[in-house]
C-alpha cells in the first residue's frame, strides 16, 4: 500500500519531531507501506530549505518515491479545488495530493485532515499536537 504523507509532517519531522520519524517507521516496518511524497509536497520541503539545510533534507527526501503530475492529476484537482475550496481550506497542493491518491490509490497521512474532505481520499491524522 502506498502512504502518502503530506508537507506538515515532512516539515514537523525536519524540525525534530519524533513522532514524525515514529510514523515513517510504523508505516515502512510494521505496516510494509512503500512510502510516497507528490511533487508539490517535495516542492514545498525543497523551495523553503536554507542552505545549510540541503544535504540532509536531500538525503532525507531521498526515502520517499515522489509521485509526478500529469494533465489527468491537474485536471481530477482541478475539479477537487473548485468543489472544496474555500468551505474546507484546501489549497492547491492539497487538492493535487489528492488526485494523485484518487489515481494511484493509497492513503494520505497530515495534520491537516480538514483539506482532505474528499470522501474517495483516505486520510489518516499523523498524530496529535
Amino acid at each position: 500500500m502506498k502512504a502518502f504523507i503530506d508537507s506538515d509532517v515532512l516539515i514537523w519531522h525536519l524540525r525534530g519531531e519524533r513522532k514524525a520519524l515514529k510514523l515513517f517507521k510504523q508505516l515502512r516496518d510494521k505496516e510494509k507501506c512503500e512510502l510516497w511524497i507528490g511533487a508539490l509536497q517535495r516542492a514545498e520541503v525543497i523551495f523553503f530549505m536554507r542552505p545549510d539545510e540541503e544535504e540532509a533534507t536531500l538525503l532525507f527526501l531521498s526515502q520517499f518515491k515522489t509521485a509526478s503530475v500529469d494533465q489527468v492529476v491537474i485536471d481530477k484537482a482541478g475539479e477537487l479545488y473548485r468543489k472544496y475550496n474555500p468551505r474546507y481550506g484546501i489549497d492547491v497542493n492539497d487538492a493535487i495530493l489528492a488526485a494523485i491518491v484518487i489515481q494511484t490509490g493509497g492513503k494520505i497521512y497530515t495534520l491537516n485532515t480538514k483539506h482532505y474532505p474528499m470522501p474517495e481520499v483516505v486520510v489518516h491524522c499523523a498524530w496529535n499536537l
